[in-house]
């Protein structure tokens, strides 16, 4: 009876452990349904239209205050003051405007940058208030530094073209935000995060053949340690010519699969060969022009009837500065829809490039409902949050247009087949 035991014993020792197949990955053309926001998500959904409201109001409120008050007049002559000379009086008042509008602003900025992301846990728990002041400081040098150097400029176009600035300010804006857009990746963000080649080597050998596909060569591409100040995810391209790169969050990095990051990264991908970059810079003369023409009638008209209480009797004055920004912030309420509609079209093309590129409709659906859960977004914002509010589709549309659009499966057309290699 023992060396019966003794043999069973040894007998089932020796039976191999049974193996465990590996998860079978759901085939491309897997449908993801939209999810169902969190209750989380639609608070804070809820609290960010509020948010935004409240944050609109104070883009008024804030200059109506340092006009009505003549704080904008002693602030120019004190900037005289100082400066002497009209270059740098101009420059100091833009600095002084900045370092107050900053300092009226911080409790908001503070909540909806701090507070906020913390209490709904999207911010990272080692972001601390410290860090969080210093990147605000550093964001008010790079503001107050742009407006010390650049302000003049359509300061002196509006003194000596009193009748053709708008024009003049149009034109210098292309050579201008060209000159802002190249340099932003190299210098700018750079304060505020550490960026370097990816970590993962082999994910990043299959973005650069996917890159080669899509007719990029020698594109750069970046991983940024969000992670030390954000738990939310995204990617991004930036820059222009030698300084443009496609930018991926660590944070994506670790909370995407590779196929849904490979389909991000053709999104992105998306916005470089279409020249969306490029393009939108170049439409948006229109708009600056639209602006200028409006800051000048309205303007001219509200400086001929409260002069005397303001303290200023010209647009070039370097106290109008409030003014322009009051026009300018309700000029662009008014007119954002149109921008809006813009970017979520371009937005939809470069989903609808990734999807040509990849052919991956399942990364692309699951990817967006991992940015829905991990952003906490709500996939079906209302009418006018979409129109007034949303630069991208919503969730809910990427989703169900990475579900309904496989051309290739009933060998349809491509529309961006021929850019493909």
């Amino acid at each position: 009876m023992r060396t019966l035991l003794i043999l069973l014993a040894l007998s089932t020792a020796s039976e191999p452990a049974p193996t465990q197949t590996p998860p079978v990955p759901p085939p491309a053309q897997a449908r993801v349904p939209v999810p169902i926001p969190s209750e989380a998500a639609m608070r804070y959904y809820r609290s960010g239209v509020v948010l935004w409201f409240v944050g609109q109001a104070w883009l008024v409120f804030v200059p109506a205050v340092v006009l009505g008050t003549g704080l904008s007049a002693r602030m120019r002559t004190l900037a005289r003051k100082i400066g002497r000379s009209w270059f740098f009086t101009v420059g100091i008042f833009g600095v002084l405007y900045v370092a107050l509008d900053g300092l009226l602003t911080m409790p908001l900025a503070y909540y909806a940058g701090y507070v906020r992301p913390h209490e709904y846990g999207l911010a990272s728990a080692e972001y601390d208030l410290w860090q969080w002041l210093a990147d605000e400081f550093k964001s008010l040098g790079v503001t107050a530094s742009l407006a010390f150097v650049l302000l003049w400029l359509p300061a002196l176009a509006i003194e000596r073209l009193p009748r053709l600035w708008p024009f003049a300010v149009a034109l210098g804006y292309v050579p201008i935000a060209f000159t802002l857009m190249f340099l932003a990746p190299l210098i700018v963000d750079p304060l505020f995060n550490s960026f370097g080649p990816m970590k993962d080597k082999a994910l990043e050998a299959r973005i650069v053949a996917l890159a080669d596909r899509a007719g990029i060569d020698g594109g750069q591409i970046f991983e940024i340690d969000k992670s030390k100040q954000t738990n939310t995810v995204n990617a991004y391209v930036k820059g222009f010519l030698g300084s443009k790169r496609i930018v991926l969050w660590d944070t994506l990095l670790k909370k995407l699969d590779d196929r849904q990051v490979l389909f991000v990264m053709g999104h992105e991908m998306g916005h470089y060969v279409l020249g969306h970059v490029v393009r939108t810079l170049l439409i948006s003369t229109l708009g600056v022009l639209l602006l200028c023409l409006f800051l000048q009638t309205a303007g001219n008209a509200l400086i001929g009837r409260y002069r005397h209480r303001w303290g200023f009797d010209r647009l070039s004055d370097p106290a109008a500065l409030p003014l322009l920004l009051l026009l300018g912030n309700l000029f662009l309420v008014a007119t954002s829809p149109i921008g809006m509609a813009y970017s979520r079209y371009q937005e939809h093309e470069a989903d609808r490039f990734a999807l040509e590129l990849t052919h991956d409709n399942f990364a692309g659906a699951s990817g967006f409902a991992a940015l829905q859960r991990e952003n906490l977004s709500n996939p079906r914002p209302g009418l006018l949050s979409k129109l007034w509010r949303s630069t991208h589709p919503p969730l809910g549309e990427r989703i169900e247009f990475c579900n309904e659009y496989h051309p290739w499966e009933t060998r349809g057309p491509l529309r961006y087949g021929s850019l493909f290699r």
